[in-house]
């Protein structure tokens, strides 16, 4: 029997998000079943989407950082805990901190993020750039050449953002807050208080459960 003729195009689609570590392309898929035009692939994928926003399915379809992936829903989350163990580890406070300031001021050096949040930020920066959630863009051009740091492509797949467009404008997370901070001269306070707001949202994203 030939087993290739009995799977669907919208099985192998299937199977390729399912054995891939990283979101897959809508070139790669294109490629990799080649004789279906893109056109073709993009309804094959509404097709499997639709399928995975049924209410009693436990897996989503996202798309993320330029690609598509399998994910499990978030109300998933305690049975999978259960089946673990143990709670996946997340980020601490402070890295959540840190990361929503570079998230929404990228690229900046690390003065300006001690600047805004008080406090040393070398070990939280330390793991951002080792977990790959943070990358160096480059040096700017003053006086020391302090790096510049920014968020990397491993940082929409680790939050599920399609791209950075994705994330809420300072001014939708301060319409969102409950009671509007005054207004103040001192810019690190300003910004602390606006990362405390984006963190929340950033938070909002980690709870995400993703397939091993």
């Amino acid at each position: 029997m030939d087993t290739q003729a009995d799977l669907s195009p919208l099985g192998i689609i299937e199977a390729l998000l399912f054995v891939s570590d990283a979101p897959v392309s809508l070139e790669r898929i294109e490629a990799v079943l080649d004789g279906y035009s893109k056109a073709e692939v993009n309804r094959l994928l509404a097709d499997l989407l639709e399928q995975y926003r049924q209410p009693d399915r436990g897996i989503s379809l996202s798309e993320v950082a330029g690609g598509y992936r399998l994910t499990t829903k978030p109300e998933a989350a305690p049975w999978i805990q259960r089946l673990r163990g143990s709670k996946p580890a997340r980020l601490s406070r402070a890295a959540l901190e840190t990361l929503a300031l570079i998230a929404y001021k990228q690229p900046i050096t690390k003065p300006e993020i001690v600047a805004v949040r008080g406090v040393m930020v070398d070990g939280v920066l330390k793991t951002l750039v080792e977990r790959d959630l943070v990358r160096i863009l480059g040096r700017k051009p003053e006086v020391g050449r302090p790096i510049l740091y920014g968020t990397s492509r491993s940082f929409l797949e680790y939050f599920g953002f399609k791209d950075l467009s994705e994330l809420p404008t300072l001014k939708e997370i301060e319409a969102l807050a409950p009671n509007p901070a005054p207004e103040r001269t001192n810019q690190g306070a300003a910004g602390k208080e606006a990362s405390h707001e984006a963190v929340e949202h950033i938070e909002e994203a980690e709870g995400i459960v993703r397939p091993d």
